[in-house]
């Protein structure tokens, strides 16, 4: 345990928060670390930046901003600061399989003495690497690794361990959200829902965290929706069907379709129109034609709304599946390029937030009613979605089966008087798709192809979900094309995963679960080769989903499931 406190207030030393690191990774059990970080959160002054560096970054949550130290500039900065050659330091890594952990050896016996050295504070460390995703052009690389460094030669031999994984993303001390939650919710004696709550409102535990020392409950209500930032978007759960649907939701209920798109909140205040993905980033730049869209057929001085953005061929105006689309979501050049290639129209189903007064609390069938006023239907730019009201079990599956014919994934069915709550699937919506639905897992590991597929990752592991921990169900690679435009390529997931590997063995490499992808199949089997306890019969990726993180794949409880039910018992 880390020594109690008096310490802990301005100027923060980041040899304080190593202490609380080595105590959290010395215990297992989630009590144990929820009361060490109410100790820390009740003592330190510097709360904001302290929560970021405990989940591993120096962002909050909203802000996707990312470092851009790759292990091999990692491996540089290493070099310089220990004064060892990268093919040692690559021998030891290899052994180790750690980079932290190697720096933190290679420190104990630096071959470069450094005479004098500042003391490094949290200020120090958050004000160095903030800076690393700024640079840009000629001599980034070289400033990089100069900030790198100095944080490494003042830093104790302990220090330069994890000051080495925060940089590369790897810091792993068992703190998930919920604890860090419950945590505030304990130094302070709030409610741990309030706490989440001002969460899933702001995507900040920083923020919540300051904002509640300071200000107790108060301060966790003052903090809701606003323009110009991410939300964490409300979940529908997964239903059988109709009849099930309206058991869950009551009669009427409205029926809306499911499209295959992306999903998107939209802000519109002072500042201009800001994209918002699910997964919180910011994707204005890439949208263009949906800023337009939104800029010339949405009223209001400001809003918060929430939409589906659906790609479709345009020349024959049918909508086209996620995939086709998914490459702009990322695409930083030839964007206007990209807009025309592959049109995209904006479905809107709710509104969050409306000229300076929040709808987080209205029932559903009112802000379904303002959708309907503020948002003029533009077809192939931007609509209010397609839906009906109706207590009919039969002009539901009508409905349904119209969505379906449409080339919609089904329908997302709505209690008309749920108000609407970031980040939780809770009651309010109910989502009904085709039978025998794709499972979302996350790649966690791969190996590296031969022939023609050299210098590809061209196998994957495929993993599922209980809690924290992942579980492995299979391995694919169909549904994975060499070349094509359009298609899930080899080089496009090499891409993707490369930057994630943890450790080398032979071929066959682990993945930080990171890249989910939607796995279509043919059945689920039970299988003593997987650790799940079940394995996927012909799997074959669909797409890749770029809107999913590694917490929203699906659950082993879920495949469970559905192998029940497909054996009759479900």
């Amino acid at each position: 345990m880390f020594k109690s406190a008096a310490y802990l207030k301005i100027a923060m030393d980041y040899s304080k928060l190593v202490e609380v690191y080595e105590a959290l990774e010395k215990t297992t059990k989630r009590l144990e670390k929820t009361k060490i970080l109410a100790e820390l959160f009740k003592e330190t002054d510097e709360l904001r930046e302290v929560v970021y560096l405990l989940k591993g970054s120096v962002f909050p949550d909203w802000n996707r901003k990312e470092l851009g130290v790759s292990s091999r500039l990692m491996l540089k900065a290493i070099s310089m600061c220990a004064g060892e050659s990268i093919t040692n330091i690559e021998k030891l890594w290899k052994k180790h399989g750690d980079l932290g952990k190697v720096m933190g050896i290679l420190a104990g016996d630096k071959k470069q003495k450094v005479l004098m050295t500042k003391r490094l504070t949290i200020e120090k460390i958050v004000g160095n690497l903030r800076k690393l995703p700024e640079f840009e052009g000629k001599g980034t690389v070289d400033r990089k690794i100069k900030l790198i460094v100095e944080l490494l030669n003042n830093a104790e031999e302990k220090e330069t361990r994890y000051i080495t994984k925060l940089v590369l993303g790897n810091l792993r001390i068992g703190v998930a959200r919920g604890i860090i939650r419950d945590a505030i919710a304990g130094a302070f004696n709030v409610d741990v829902k309030e706490v989440e709550r001002a969460y899933n409102t702001t995507g900040d535990y920083g923020e919540v965290a300051e904002r509640v020392k300071k200000y107790g409950k108060e301060g966790l209500d003052g903090l809701g929706l606003k323009t110009g930032k991410p939300i964490k978007v409300m979940l529908a759960i997964k239903t059988d069907g109709v009849e099930d649907a309206f058991k869950a939701l009551g009669k009427p209920a409205e029926f809306e379709y499911k499209l295959d798109g992306f999903r998107v909140v939209i802000s519109k205040d002072e500042q201009g129109i800001k994209l918002f993905t699910r997964r919180m980033e910011d994707v204005t730049k890439q949208f263009p034609d949906v800023v337009d869209a939104v800029k010339k057929n949405v009223r209001g001085n400001n809003f918060l709304i929430d939409s589906e953005v659906v790609g479709y061929d345009k020349k024959t105006g049918k909508y086209m599946a996620f995939q086709k689309i998914s490459q702009r979501i990322k695409r930083k050049y030839h964007i206007e390029e990209m807009a025309k290639k592959f049109p995209v129209e904006v479905n809107v189903f709710d509104v969050l937030y409306y000229n300076g007064r929040s709808y987080e609390k209205e029932e559903f069938g009112n802000r379904r009613e303002l959708v309907k006023k503020i948002v003029n239907n533009v077809g192939k730019k931007i609509v209010a979605v397609k839906g009906i009201v109706t207590e009919d079990a039969k002009k539901a599956e009508e409905f349904y089966m119209e969505s379906l014919g449409a080339g919609h994934e089904g329908v997302i069915v709505k209690n008309l008087k749920a108000g609407y709550k970031p980040g939780r699937y809770v009651g309010g919506w109910v989502k009904l798709k085709k039978v025998m639905e794709s499972l979302d897992l996350v790649i966690t590991g791969a190996r590296w192809g031969e022939g023609k597929r050299s210098g590809w990752l061209s196998s994957f592991i495929l993993s599922c979900r209980e809690g924290k921990k992942f579980f492995s169900i299979g391995k694919v690679g169909t549904g994975v094309k060499e070349k094509g435009e359009g298609l899930i390529t080899f080089k496009q997931l090499t891409k993707e995963l490369k930057p994630y590997i943890t450790r080398s063995d032979g071929r066959d490499v682990t993945v930080k679960p990171t890249l989910v992808v939607e796995v279509g199949y043919e059945e689920i089997q039970k299988s003593p080769s997987y650790e799940s306890g079940y394995a996927l019969r012909f799997p074959r990726v669909l797409r890749v989903r770029y809107d999913r993180c590694a917490g929203d794949c699906d659950e082993l409880k879920r495949v469970r499931g559905l192998y029940e039910k497909q054996r009759g018992r479900g």
